[in-house]
């Protein structure tokens, strides 16, 4: 190998959050590189299969309702920098058995943020949404301004922001070895077929993350996960009148979005998944009768005007933490190097704001205390 080319910060994992924060890391004049296994936007990580719910109103730490705030206003400013339609403002309406969980403590707190909310008891939903059949148990929380992003679009929007600010990224290129240096030596990574070097690295590799091991182990497990598209009855399921939704039920939990232009009601399930490892192959849609058979399920039992014919089927990967929270934080024992993953299933609307909190990281060398839920030590030895 020849002398290895110089960056100022080498992104590992060019996906949802790493081209994000390849397009602001360059946006500061640091010069950036970033490294994919593929060609992103791609279907072997978590991004592919629009659309991705875009909602506010969280539950647990504060910090994730401000993050998903700024993250909207971001969004919609790479819209205006690309002239590209990436957020549909449908409202998302969270539905849930009362027994399994109550939205009074999460409205309160949203609200306190400033964040708009409705409540709903079961006889309202079916009032405004007379396709779903809810149980007199059932509530909901309606967010009026969330809505629903396009997330290939996106990932493609910031990969041309990126490389406008003179970020480079190098795809097809499998990173076998990270080493680095002592003092402000920096590191060098290598690929097949060559080696670079920066001041910083960023890993984020998403569901492939086990493949940096042992420079680095975090505590993600890649999970298979399936989403299925199906016909609806009469236009009440179709965008523009039907909002994007999560449904929280005594068969599990479940979310989706509206019939878009014909393809049918997307439904996927949050919970449960069975387990992947990087470089054994993912088996298709189908392959399991429960693929079908459980989102057919509650869709007869929930929405049964969105129980028709299966028009599509596709399979993506979740990139679970323990806890479910994410995990961005320095590598434990080298201070150049910063992760960022675990997003689990609830990542993509923040890739925006994670991208631009990650740059300022790697500029600033120093940790973000509002990012001080997503540190690695909560975790105890499981990070070392």
């Amino acid at each position: 190998m020849s002398t290895p080319a110089v960056y100022d910060v080498i992104v590992v994992g060019a996906g949802s959050m790493g081209m994000s924060a390849g397009y602001y890391l360059a946006r500061k004049g640091l010069r950036t590189l970033l490294i994919d296994a593929f060609d992103p936007p791609h279907r072997e990580g978590s991004h592919h299969g629009e659309p991705r719910l875009i909602r506010h109103a969280y539950s647990g730490d504060p910090v994730y309702t401000e993050l998903a705030v700024r993250a909207h206003r971001l969004w919609n400013e790479v819209e205006e920098l690309t002239g590209t339609r990436l957020l549909e403002p449908s409202g998302v309406l969270n539905i849930a058995d009362r027994t399994i969980y109550s939205f009074k403590e999460r409205i309160a707190q949203s609200e306190a943020l400033g964040v708009r909310t409705e409540w709903l008891d079961a006889a309202e939903i079916r009032a405004r949404w007379p396709e779903l059949t809810i149980p007199d148990s059932f509530e909901a929380m309606y967010e009026p301004d969330a809505g629903y992003l396009y997330s290939e679009r996106c990932v493609e929007a910031y990969r041309k922001l990126a490389l406008a600010q003179g970020a480079e990224l190098l795809t097809y290129a499998i990173v076998r070895d990270l080493k680095v240096h002592s003092g402000a030596g920096g590191v060098t990574v290598y690929t097949a077929d060559d080696k670079f070097h920066a001041g910083a690295v960023l890993l984020t590799a998403g569901a492939w993350f086990s493949t940096l091991a042992p420079f680095v182990n975090l505590p993600i497990r890649a999970v298979r996960k399936v989403v299925g598209w199906f016909e609806t009855t009469g236009p009440g399921f179709d965008a523009g009148r039907f909002p994007g939704f999560t449904l929280g039920t005594p068969e599990g939990g479940y979310y989706g979005f509206p019939n878009i232009g014909g393809a049918g009601l997307k439904i996927g399930r949050h919970d449960g998944g069975i387990p992947w490892t990087p470089g054994e192959t993912l088996a298709p849609f189908g392959s399991r009768p429960e693929d079908e058979a459980d989102l057919r399920r509650v869709l007869s039992a929930y929405m049964p005007g969105a129980a028709g014919r299966l028009k599509q089927g596709a399979v993506c990967k979740y990139e679970m933490s323990p806890d479910e929270d994410f995990i961005i934080d320095r590598h434990p024992e080298h201070p150049q190097v910063w992760v960022a993953g675990g997003f689990s299933g609830h990542g993509f609307k923040f890739a925006s704001v994670i991208g631009e909190r990650l740059a300022d990281l790697v500029e600033k060398g120093k940790t973000d205390d509002s990012l001080r839920p997503f540190a690695l030590d909560r975790f105890g030895q499981l990070a070392k």
